[in-house]
C-alpha cells in the first residue's frame, strides 16, 4: 500500500481528517525523508505504515484546537528530522513555525521540505536551544512550544519553556516513563515559570505502548537565570 492509502487509513483510525492537499503535502516529506535519510541520519523508522503512525499520527496526537488558534506562533526544539512541527503546520497551515535544531545538516533538510511544500511563515533556525532562548528574538515569544523525544521532562522544560510567552502552552511529546518524569519535573516547571494543565495518555494505531502528551501552561515569566550553560541541565537537573 502507498504511504499516502496508509496514512489515511491510520489518521482516520485516530479520528483525524486531511485534505488531499495536505495527504500530498504528507507524501512528499515522506519521500524527501527517505532520499535524505540515505545522506544523513534523520530517522531509523523507513517502513510507510510505520512512519505514518509513529511519525505524523504520533506529531498530531498534540493538536487541540483550543490551542492551535489561528496565526499561532510555535516553536519546535530539538525537531530533529521535522516532527513534530512540520505534521503539526501541514494540518494546521496558518500556524506560524520556528524549527529549531543544533545540527545544520538537519536545518538543511528542513528547508528544503518548506521550501518544495510551499509552507510560508516557517523559519528554520540552526542553534542550541540554550543559546536560542538568550535571544531577545525569541525569547518568550511563542504561542506555544513542542519537544520530542529530547530529554527528560525536567531539562526539556529548562530548554523549552523560556521561549514560550506568558498565558502560552509547552507541549511535550512523551513516552513510557511519562509519569515518572512528571513527578520529577514538578519543581523545574514551578522554577522556570509553569504549571502541569493536562496530561493526556495517547494510544496510536496499531501500537501498544504507553505515551502521553504533557501540557503545561506558563503562568509567569521565566528568570533570567534560565535557562543554563550547554550541558549543566543534564549534569545538574532543577529538583
Amino acid at each position: 500500500m502507498s504511504f499516502t492509502k496508509e496514512l489515511k487509513a491510520v489518521m482516520e483510525e485516530y479520528g483525524l481528517n486531511a485534505t488531499e492537499s495536505q495527504l500530498e503535502a504528507f507524501n512528499r516529506y515522506y519521500e524527501l525523508l527517505i532520499e535524505w535519510n540515505e545522506k544523513i541520519n534523520l530517522t531509523a523508522i523507513t517502513a510507510p505504515k510505520e512512519v505514518a503512525i509513529k511519525h505524523i499520527v504520533d506529531s498530531l496526537s498534540c493538536y487541540r484546537a483550543e490551542l492551535f488558534k489561528d496565526g499561532a506562533s510555535l516553536i519546535d526544539v530539538g525537531t530533529g528530522a521535522g516532527f513534530p512541527g512540520l505534521p503539526l503546520k501541514i494540518f494546521c497551515p496558518s500556524l506560524k513555525l520556528t524549527l529549531l535544531d543544533s545540527l545544520n545538516k538537519r536545518i538543511k533538510f528542513l528547508q528544503l521540505v518548506v521550501d518544495e511544500l510551499g509552507l510560508k511563515d516557517v523559519e528554520a533556525v540552526h542553534a542550541r536551544s540554550e543559546e536560542a532562548a538568550r535571544n531577545k528574538k525569541y525569547r518568550e515569544q511563542f504561542d506555544l512550544a513542542t519537544a520530542r523525544a529530547v530529554a527528560r521532562l525536567p531539562i526539556i522544560c529548562e530548554y523549552c519553556l523560556p521561549f514560550v510567552k506568558p498565558g502560552g502552552t509547552f507541549i511535550a511529546l512523551k513516552g513510557r516513563q511519562y509519569e515518572e518524569e512528571t513527578l520529577e519535573a514538578q519543581k523545574a516547571v514551578k522554577v522556570l515559570g509553569g504549571e502541569i494543565a493536562a496530561t493526556l495518555p495517547v494510544k496510536l494505531p496499531e501500537i501498544e505502548d504507553k505515551r502521553a502528551v504533557i501540557y503545561i501552561k506558563k503562568i509567569k515569566p521565566t528568570p533570567k537565570t534560565y535557562p543554563r550553560k550547554a550541558g549543566t541541565p543534564e549534569r545538574n537537573p532543577i529538583k
